[in-house]
Protein backbone atom coordinates (compact mmCIF):
# COMPACT_ATOMS: atom_id res chain seq x y z
CA UNK A 1 0.00 0.00 0.00
CA UNK A 2 1.61 3.41 1.09
CA UNK A 3 5.23 1.87 1.81
CA UNK A 4 5.02 0.80 -2.02
CA UNK A 5 3.52 4.09 -3.61
CA UNK A 6 5.63 6.34 -1.05
CA UNK A 7 6.60 9.02 -3.49
CA UNK A 8 3.34 9.09 -4.43
CA UNK A 9 2.18 9.67 -1.01
CA UNK A 10 4.66 12.36 -0.78
CA UNK A 11 3.34 14.22 -3.72
CA UNK A 12 -0.35 14.24 -2.06
CA UNK A 13 1.16 15.23 1.14
CA UNK A 14 2.90 18.25 -1.05
CA UNK A 15 -0.67 18.65 -2.80
CA UNK A 16 -2.68 18.57 0.93
CA UNK A 17 -0.02 21.08 2.19
CA UNK A 18 -0.83 23.29 -0.51
CA UNK A 19 -4.72 23.28 -0.40
CA UNK A 20 -4.41 23.81 3.19
CA UNK A 21 -2.02 27.00 2.39
CA UNK A 22 -4.11 28.62 0.13
CA UNK A 23 -7.71 27.66 2.20
CA UNK A 24 -5.73 29.43 4.92
CA UNK A 25 -5.17 32.61 2.99
CA UNK A 26 -8.48 32.82 1.58
CA UNK A 27 -10.03 32.67 4.91
CA UNK A 28 -8.03 34.96 6.76
CA UNK A 29 -9.25 37.26 3.75
CA UNK A 30 -12.64 36.67 4.49
CA UNK A 31 -12.39 36.77 8.55
CA UNK A 32 -10.60 40.29 7.92
CA UNK A 33 -12.75 41.58 5.46
CA UNK A 34 -16.29 39.55 5.30
CA UNK A 35 -16.98 39.09 9.07
CA UNK A 36 -17.91 41.06 12.11
CA UNK A 37 -14.13 41.66 13.23
CA UNK A 38 -13.51 43.57 10.33
CA UNK A 39 -14.10 47.50 9.37
CA UNK A 40 -15.91 47.52 6.39
CA UNK A 41 -15.97 51.20 6.70
CA UNK A 42 -11.76 51.27 7.00
CA UNK A 43 -10.01 51.47 2.92
CA UNK A 44 -8.61 48.47 2.17
CA UNK A 45 -7.55 47.23 -1.40
CA UNK A 46 -9.12 45.76 -3.38
CA UNK A 47 -9.76 41.79 -3.00
CA UNK A 48 -8.06 40.51 -6.14
CA UNK A 49 -4.57 42.53 -5.37
CA UNK A 50 -5.04 40.05 -1.65
CA UNK A 51 -5.29 37.00 -4.09
CA UNK A 52 -2.47 37.51 -6.02
CA UNK A 53 -0.08 36.56 -4.06
CA UNK A 54 -1.38 33.22 -3.55
CA UNK A 55 0.76 30.94 -5.78
CA UNK A 56 3.78 32.44 -4.74
CA UNK A 57 2.94 31.97 -0.51
CA UNK A 58 1.88 28.00 -1.52
CA UNK A 59 4.71 27.25 -3.56
CA UNK A 60 7.16 29.23 -0.96
CA UNK A 61 5.58 27.39 2.48
CA UNK A 62 5.63 24.11 0.60
CA UNK A 63 9.90 24.79 0.16
CA UNK A 64 9.78 26.24 3.83
CA UNK A 65 7.98 22.61 4.98
CA UNK A 66 10.48 20.55 2.81
CA UNK A 67 13.20 22.70 4.81
CA UNK A 68 12.30 22.10 8.27
CA UNK A 69 11.61 18.01 6.87
CA UNK A 70 7.99 18.09 6.95
CA UNK A 71 8.06 15.45 4.29
CA UNK A 72 9.84 12.77 6.40
CA UNK A 73 8.08 10.12 7.24
CA UNK A 74 5.41 10.05 10.39
CA UNK A 75 6.19 6.55 11.32
CA UNK A 76 8.29 7.05 13.81
CA UNK A 77 8.19 11.12 14.75
CA UNK A 78 7.29 13.02 17.18
CA UNK A 79 4.27 15.09 16.93
CA UNK A 80 5.68 17.77 19.45
CA UNK A 81 9.09 18.49 17.32
CA UNK A 82 6.93 18.27 14.23
CA UNK A 83 4.56 20.80 15.71
CA UNK A 84 7.35 23.00 16.13
CA UNK A 85 8.85 22.46 12.92
CA UNK A 86 5.18 23.87 11.04
CA UNK A 87 5.41 27.25 13.83
CA UNK A 88 9.17 28.15 12.62
CA UNK A 89 8.56 27.48 9.15
CA UNK A 90 5.63 29.75 9.33
CA UNK A 91 7.72 32.52 11.54
CA UNK A 92 10.57 32.27 8.62
CA UNK A 93 7.33 32.62 6.18
CA UNK A 94 5.86 35.84 8.12
CA UNK A 95 8.81 37.14 8.10
CA UNK A 96 9.95 37.38 4.67
CA UNK A 97 6.11 38.05 3.80
CA UNK A 98 6.69 41.05 5.73
CA UNK A 99 9.93 41.66 3.97
CA UNK A 100 8.55 41.45 0.69
CA UNK A 101 5.87 44.09 1.29
CA UNK A 102 8.19 46.00 2.96
CA UNK A 103 10.72 46.21 -0.37
CA UNK A 104 7.86 46.62 -3.08
CA UNK A 105 7.08 49.55 -0.84
CA UNK A 106 3.24 48.10 -0.24
CA UNK A 107 2.05 50.02 2.89
CA UNK A 108 -1.75 49.60 2.10
CA UNK A 109 -1.93 46.01 2.85
CA UNK A 110 -3.55 44.57 5.89
CA UNK A 111 -0.92 43.86 8.42
CA UNK A 112 -3.79 42.18 10.63
CA UNK A 113 -4.67 39.66 7.64
CA UNK A 114 -1.02 37.85 7.44
CA UNK A 115 -1.06 37.63 11.07
CA UNK A 116 -4.70 36.52 10.79
CA UNK A 117 -3.18 33.75 8.14
CA UNK A 118 -0.27 32.70 9.73
CA UNK A 119 -2.01 31.64 13.20
CA UNK A 120 -5.05 30.17 10.70
CA UNK A 121 -1.90 28.10 8.57
CA UNK A 122 -0.28 26.75 11.96
CA UNK A 123 -3.80 25.52 13.25
CA UNK A 124 -4.85 23.45 9.88
CA UNK A 125 -1.62 22.45 8.53
CA UNK A 126 -1.27 20.71 12.27
CA UNK A 127 -4.85 19.08 12.14
CA UNK A 128 -4.32 17.87 8.85
CA UNK A 129 -1.17 16.64 9.77
CA UNK A 130 -2.67 14.99 12.50
CA UNK A 131 -5.66 13.31 10.74
CA UNK A 132 -3.14 11.53 8.47
CA UNK A 133 -1.36 10.15 11.08
CA UNK A 134 -4.00 8.97 12.51
CA UNK A 135 -5.26 7.54 9.24
CA UNK A 136 -1.63 5.61 8.84
CA UNK A 137 -1.94 4.03 12.30
CA UNK A 138 -5.17 2.95 11.68
CA UNK A 139 -3.73 1.05 8.52
CA UNK A 140 -0.88 0.10 10.59
CA UNK A 141 -3.07 -1.39 13.00
CA UNK A 142 -4.77 -3.15 10.52
CA UNK A 143 -1.68 -4.90 9.04
CA UNK A 144 -1.40 -2.63 6.40
CA UNK A 145 1.49 -0.48 5.19
CA UNK A 146 4.33 -2.33 7.35
CA UNK A 147 8.00 -2.25 7.39
CA UNK A 148 10.00 -5.53 7.57
CA UNK A 149 13.47 -4.86 9.18
CA UNK A 150 16.17 -7.22 9.91
CA UNK A 151 18.73 -6.39 13.26
CA UNK A 152 22.09 -7.77 12.59
CA UNK A 153 24.13 -8.32 15.59
CA UNK A 154 22.49 -8.80 18.80
CA UNK A 155 23.15 -6.56 21.77
CA UNK A 156 21.54 -4.20 24.30
CA UNK A 157 20.78 -1.93 21.69
CA UNK A 158 19.00 -4.73 19.74
CA UNK A 159 17.05 -5.48 22.76
CA UNK A 160 15.93 -1.96 23.24
CA UNK A 161 15.61 -1.41 19.77
CA UNK A 162 13.06 -4.66 20.10
CA UNK A 163 11.22 -3.25 23.19
CA UNK A 164 10.51 -0.04 21.72
CA UNK A 165 8.78 -1.75 18.15
CA UNK A 166 6.55 -3.40 20.36
CA UNK A 167 5.85 -0.84 22.59
CA UNK A 168 4.72 1.38 19.93
CA UNK A 169 2.83 -1.10 17.29
CA UNK A 170 1.34 1.72 14.90
CA UNK A 171 4.88 2.37 13.42
CA UNK A 172 4.12 -0.35 11.46
CA UNK A 173 7.23 -2.29 11.87
CA UNK A 174 7.82 -6.24 11.73
CA UNK A 175 10.86 -6.95 12.71
CA UNK A 176 11.79 -10.59 10.64
CA UNK A 177 14.53 -11.28 13.21
CA UNK A 178 18.65 -11.29 14.31
CA UNK A 179 22.01 -12.30 12.52
CA UNK A 180 24.71 -13.03 14.98
CA UNK A 181 27.75 -14.87 15.13
CA UNK A 182 28.20 -15.30 18.61
CA UNK A 183 24.14 -16.31 19.75
CA UNK A 184 22.69 -19.34 18.90
CA UNK A 185 20.19 -20.13 16.42
CA UNK A 186 16.95 -20.10 18.44
CA UNK A 187 17.44 -18.11 20.72
CA UNK A 188 14.51 -15.71 21.47
CA UNK A 189 13.89 -12.28 22.71
CA UNK A 190 10.36 -10.98 23.18
CA UNK A 191 9.49 -13.13 20.40
CA UNK A 192 12.29 -12.48 18.09
CA UNK A 193 14.66 -15.27 17.32
CA UNK A 194 17.81 -15.46 16.39
CA UNK A 195 18.21 -17.04 12.42
CA UNK A 196 21.61 -17.54 11.79
CA UNK A 197 24.83 -15.81 11.75
CA UNK A 198 26.00 -12.34 10.20
CA UNK A 199 27.14 -14.38 6.82
CA UNK A 200 23.36 -15.04 5.86
CA UNK A 201 23.47 -11.38 4.43
CA UNK A 202 24.78 -12.81 1.13
CA UNK A 203 21.84 -14.75 0.85
CA UNK A 204 19.24 -12.92 2.58
CA UNK A 205 19.97 -9.37 0.74
CA UNK A 206 19.44 -10.72 -3.02
CA UNK A 207 15.94 -11.88 -1.89
CA UNK A 208 14.66 -7.95 -1.60
CA UNK A 209 12.19 -8.63 0.95
CA UNK A 210 13.84 -6.43 3.46
CA UNK A 211 12.87 -2.88 3.71
CA UNK A 212 15.44 -1.87 5.91
CA UNK A 213 18.13 -3.25 8.18
CA UNK A 214 19.05 -2.45 11.40
CA UNK A 215 22.76 -2.85 12.68
CA UNK A 216 22.80 -3.78 16.24
CA UNK A 217 26.28 -4.76 16.20
CA UNK A 218 27.88 -4.90 20.10
CA UNK A 219 31.16 -3.06 20.30
CA UNK A 220 32.91 -5.56 20.42
CA UNK A 221 32.04 -6.36 16.84
CA UNK A 222 32.34 -3.03 15.54
CA UNK A 223 35.31 -4.69 13.42
CA UNK A 224 32.59 -6.21 11.18
CA UNK A 225 30.82 -2.79 10.54
CA UNK A 226 32.11 -1.50 7.47
CA UNK A 227 31.50 -4.89 5.50
CA UNK A 228 28.07 -5.14 6.74
CA UNK A 229 27.64 -1.71 6.04
CA UNK A 230 29.21 -2.50 2.31
CA UNK A 231 26.93 -5.35 1.59
CA UNK A 232 23.60 -3.49 2.89
CA UNK A 233 24.37 -0.16 0.59
CA UNK A 234 25.14 -2.88 -2.45
CA UNK A 235 22.11 -4.18 -2.04
CA UNK A 236 20.03 -0.92 -2.08
CA UNK A 237 18.28 -1.69 1.61
CA UNK A 238 17.64 1.47 3.64
CA UNK A 239 20.06 0.66 6.35
CA UNK A 240 20.15 2.33 10.07
CA UNK A 241 23.23 2.24 12.48
CA UNK A 242 21.86 1.76 16.07
CA UNK A 243 24.82 2.23 18.03
CA UNK A 244 25.99 -0.21 21.29
CA UNK A 245 27.11 2.81 23.40
CA UNK A 246 24.33 4.84 24.27
CA UNK A 247 24.83 4.50 28.14
CA UNK A 248 27.90 5.99 27.50
CA UNK A 249 26.75 8.93 24.70
CA UNK A 250 23.69 10.95 25.31
CA UNK A 251 20.44 10.78 22.92
CA UNK A 252 21.38 13.97 21.39
CA UNK A 253 25.69 14.23 21.29
CA UNK A 254 26.71 17.39 20.44
CA UNK A 255 29.02 16.89 17.55
CA UNK A 256 31.67 18.95 16.09
CA UNK A 257 33.91 18.97 12.67
CA UNK A 258 37.72 19.22 13.02
CA UNK A 259 38.99 19.88 9.95
CA UNK A 260 36.90 17.15 8.27
CA UNK A 261 37.33 14.12 11.22
CA UNK A 262 33.92 13.80 12.93
CA UNK A 263 34.29 14.42 16.50
CA UNK A 264 31.37 13.40 19.48
CA UNK A 265 31.36 15.60 22.81
CA UNK A 266 30.73 12.37 25.55
CA UNK A 267 28.14 15.34 27.33
CA UNK A 268 27.19 18.88 25.48
CA UNK A 269 27.52 21.43 28.86
CA UNK A 270 26.12 24.87 27.47
CA UNK A 271 27.43 26.53 30.35
CA UNK A 272 31.00 25.81 29.07
CA UNK A 273 30.38 28.49 26.56
CA UNK A 274 31.55 31.70 27.13
CA UNK A 275 28.84 33.74 26.26
CA UNK A 276 26.25 31.36 28.36
CA UNK A 277 28.70 31.70 30.79
CA UNK A 278 28.95 35.46 30.87
CA UNK A 279 24.85 35.48 30.63
CA UNK A 280 24.16 33.02 33.59
CA UNK A 281 26.88 35.25 35.97
CA UNK A 282 25.35 38.33 35.13
CA UNK A 283 21.88 37.25 36.04
CA UNK A 284 23.46 35.40 38.96
CA UNK A 285 24.77 39.45 40.66
CA UNK A 286 21.41 41.35 39.39
CA UNK A 287 19.07 38.23 40.74
CA UNK A 288 21.25 37.91 44.48
CA UNK A 289 21.47 41.96 44.75
CA UNK A 290 17.88 41.89 44.26
CA UNK A 291 17.33 38.96 46.65
CA UNK A 292 19.16 40.43 49.76
CA UNK A 293 17.63 43.59 49.78
CA UNK A 294 13.77 41.85 49.22
CA UNK A 295 15.18 39.55 51.88
CA UNK A 296 16.81 41.67 54.20
CA UNK A 297 14.21 41.77 56.94
CA UNK A 298 13.82 38.23 56.90
CA UNK A 299 17.39 37.78 57.21
CA UNK A 300 17.34 40.08 60.13
CA UNK A 301 14.45 38.99 61.99
CA UNK A 302 16.34 35.77 61.71
CA UNK A 303 19.61 36.48 62.94
CA UNK A 304 18.09 38.40 65.90
CA UNK A 305 15.66 34.99 66.93
CA UNK A 306 18.52 32.60 66.43
CA UNK A 307 20.56 34.87 68.43
CA UNK A 308 18.23 34.79 71.25
CA UNK A 309 17.05 31.23 71.22
CA UNK A 310 20.34 29.63 71.18
CA UNK A 311 24.26 29.44 71.82
CA UNK A 312 26.53 29.73 68.92
CA UNK A 313 27.06 31.60 65.78
CA UNK A 314 23.94 32.97 63.70
CA UNK A 315 26.00 31.66 60.40
CA UNK A 316 26.73 28.22 59.90
CA UNK A 317 29.82 27.70 57.40
CA UNK A 318 29.77 24.36 55.85
CA UNK A 319 32.14 23.23 53.23
CA UNK A 320 31.04 22.21 50.11
CA UNK A 321 32.31 20.84 46.86
CA UNK A 322 31.37 23.31 44.08
CA UNK A 323 32.37 23.86 40.53
CA UNK A 324 35.70 21.78 38.73
CA UNK A 325 35.34 19.68 42.40
CA UNK A 326 36.53 22.85 44.23
CA UNK A 327 35.74 23.23 47.81
CA UNK A 328 33.86 26.23 49.18
CA UNK A 329 32.46 26.76 52.72
CA UNK A 330 28.73 27.62 51.88
CA UNK A 331 26.62 29.88 54.29
CA UNK A 332 23.31 28.81 56.13
CA UNK A 333 21.46 30.12 59.35
CA UNK A 334 22.66 28.09 61.83
CA UNK A 335 19.32 25.61 62.33
CA UNK A 336 20.90 23.57 65.02
CA UNK A 337 22.41 23.38 68.18
CA UNK A 338 26.30 23.41 68.49
CA UNK A 339 28.11 20.19 67.93
CA UNK A 340 31.40 18.69 67.55
CA UNK A 341 32.49 18.13 64.04
CA UNK A 342 32.91 14.26 64.09
CA UNK A 343 29.27 14.61 65.13
CA UNK A 344 28.40 16.96 61.84
CA UNK A 345 29.52 14.43 59.48
CA UNK A 346 27.83 11.78 60.57
CA UNK A 347 25.19 12.17 57.67
CA UNK A 348 22.06 14.12 56.94
CA UNK A 349 19.18 15.14 59.43
CA UNK A 350 16.55 12.86 60.26
CA UNK A 351 12.78 13.37 61.12
CA UNK A 352 12.10 14.57 64.74
CA UNK A 353 16.17 15.10 64.98
CA UNK A 354 16.60 16.00 68.64
CA UNK A 355 19.73 18.36 66.95
CA UNK A 356 17.37 20.73 65.19
CA UNK A 357 16.34 23.94 67.22
CA UNK A 358 12.63 25.30 67.19
CA UNK A 359 13.37 28.19 65.18
CA UNK A 360 15.77 26.06 62.64
CA UNK A 361 12.53 23.68 61.97
CA UNK A 362 10.81 26.66 60.72
CA UNK A 363 13.66 28.11 58.82
CA UNK A 364 14.71 24.22 57.21
CA UNK A 365 10.64 24.35 56.39
CA UNK A 366 10.46 27.62 54.59
CA UNK A 367 13.70 27.06 53.19
CA UNK A 368 14.78 30.96 54.93
CA UNK A 369 18.03 28.83 56.37
CA UNK A 370 19.51 29.47 52.70
CA UNK A 371 19.16 32.79 52.13
CA UNK A 372 22.54 33.71 53.44
CA UNK A 373 23.67 31.43 50.12
CA UNK A 374 23.23 34.78 48.34
CA UNK A 375 26.33 35.98 49.38
CA UNK A 376 27.67 32.67 48.22
CA UNK A 377 26.55 33.55 44.67
CA UNK A 378 27.35 37.21 45.12
CA UNK A 379 31.15 35.82 45.39
CA UNK A 380 31.17 33.54 42.62
CA UNK A 381 31.25 30.26 44.47
CA UNK A 382 27.08 29.27 43.78
CA UNK A 383 24.84 30.06 40.80
CA UNK A 384 20.73 31.09 41.98
CA UNK A 385 20.35 27.98 39.87
CA UNK A 386 21.73 24.66 39.13
CA UNK A 387 22.74 21.23 41.05
CA UNK A 388 22.87 21.38 44.91
CA UNK A 389 26.20 21.45 46.15
CA UNK A 390 27.19 18.38 48.35
CA UNK A 391 29.50 17.97 51.29
CA UNK A 392 32.92 16.05 51.14
CA UNK A 393 32.49 13.04 52.16
CA UNK A 394 29.60 12.28 50.82
CA UNK A 395 30.74 13.18 47.28
CA UNK A 396 33.66 10.50 47.51
CA UNK A 397 31.32 8.08 48.45
CA UNK A 398 28.54 8.76 45.52
CA UNK A 399 31.06 9.06 42.71
CA UNK A 400 31.96 5.40 43.16
CA UNK A 401 28.13 4.55 43.79
CA UNK A 402 26.44 6.77 41.58
CA UNK A 403 27.05 6.40 37.35
CA UNK A 404 27.84 9.74 36.07
CA UNK A 405 27.82 11.48 39.70
CA UNK A 406 30.53 14.15 39.03
CA UNK A 407 29.24 15.58 35.80
CA UNK A 408 27.15 17.59 38.21
CA UNK A 409 30.33 19.72 39.18
CA UNK A 410 30.63 20.48 35.94
CA UNK A 411 28.68 23.73 36.39
CA UNK A 412 28.39 26.40 39.72
CA UNK A 413 26.12 24.48 42.37
CA UNK A 414 22.62 26.41 42.90
CA UNK A 415 20.56 27.81 45.60
CA UNK A 416 17.71 26.01 43.71
CA UNK A 417 17.28 23.32 41.45
CA UNK A 418 15.67 21.19 38.45
CA UNK A 419 15.86 18.16 41.00
CA UNK A 420 14.66 20.29 43.98
CA UNK A 421 11.74 22.14 42.17
CA UNK A 422 10.44 18.07 41.21
CA UNK A 423 10.82 17.27 44.75
CA UNK A 424 14.04 15.99 45.36
CA UNK A 425 15.63 17.28 48.41
CA UNK A 426 16.79 16.21 51.65
CA UNK A 427 16.11 12.31 52.31
CA UNK A 428 15.66 11.26 48.97
CA UNK A 429 16.80 9.34 45.97
CA UNK A 430 20.21 10.66 45.27
CA UNK A 431 20.06 8.42 41.79
CA UNK A 432 16.51 10.64 40.80
CA UNK A 433 18.43 13.78 42.00
CA UNK A 434 21.48 13.25 39.65
CA UNK A 435 19.38 11.90 37.10
CA UNK A 436 17.25 15.65 36.95
CA UNK A 437 20.72 17.86 37.87
CA UNK A 438 22.29 15.97 34.61
CA UNK A 439 18.81 17.04 32.32
CA UNK A 440 19.54 20.46 33.30
CA UNK A 441 23.14 20.48 32.75
CA UNK A 442 22.63 19.43 29.34
CA UNK A 443 19.58 21.41 28.26
CA UNK A 444 20.50 24.48 30.34
CA UNK A 445 19.01 27.70 28.19
CA UNK A 446 18.10 30.99 30.38
CA UNK A 447 14.79 30.37 29.79
CA UNK A 448 15.06 27.17 31.72
CA UNK A 449 16.55 29.06 34.42
CA UNK A 450 13.72 31.39 34.35
CA UNK A 451 11.72 28.84 34.78
CA UNK A 452 12.51 27.06 37.60
CA UNK A 453 13.02 30.27 39.23
CA UNK A 454 9.12 30.97 39.11
CA UNK A 455 8.77 26.99 39.92
CA UNK A 456 10.54 27.78 43.32
CA UNK A 457 8.48 30.90 44.17
CA UNK A 458 5.32 28.08 43.91
CA UNK A 459 6.38 24.93 44.84
CA UNK A 460 9.90 24.99 46.03
CA UNK A 461 10.04 26.86 49.09
CA UNK A 462 8.01 24.83 51.53
CA UNK A 463 10.12 21.67 51.69
CA UNK A 464 8.32 18.60 53.07
CA UNK A 465 11.54 16.76 53.29
CA UNK A 466 13.63 19.10 55.31
CA UNK A 467 13.51 17.60 58.82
Amino acid sequence: MIKDNQRLFNKLHVVLDAIVIAASYALAIVIRFMTPLGNPNIYHLPYDVYFIPTPFLVIGYVMLYYAFSLYSSKRSSSRRIEFYNIIKANILGLIAFMVVLYVINQPNYSRSMIFIFFLLNIALCTLERNIIRYILRYFRNKGYNRKFVLLVGYSKSAESYIDRVIRNPHWGYVIRGILDDNIEAGTEYRGVKVLGRIGNLDYILPENKLDEIAITLSLAEYGKLERIVGLCEKSGVHTQFIPDYNRVIPSRPYMEDVDGLPVINIRRVPLTNSVNIFMKRTVDIIGALFLAILFSPVMIISAIVIRCTSKGPVIFKQTRVGRHNKTFKMYKFRTMRMQKEEEEKEGWTTENDPRVTGVGKLLRRTSMDELPQLFNILKGDMSIVGPRPERPQFVEKFKEEIPRYMIKHQVRPGLTGWAQINGYRGNTSIEERVRFDIYYIEHWTMGFDIKIMFLTLFKGLINKNAY
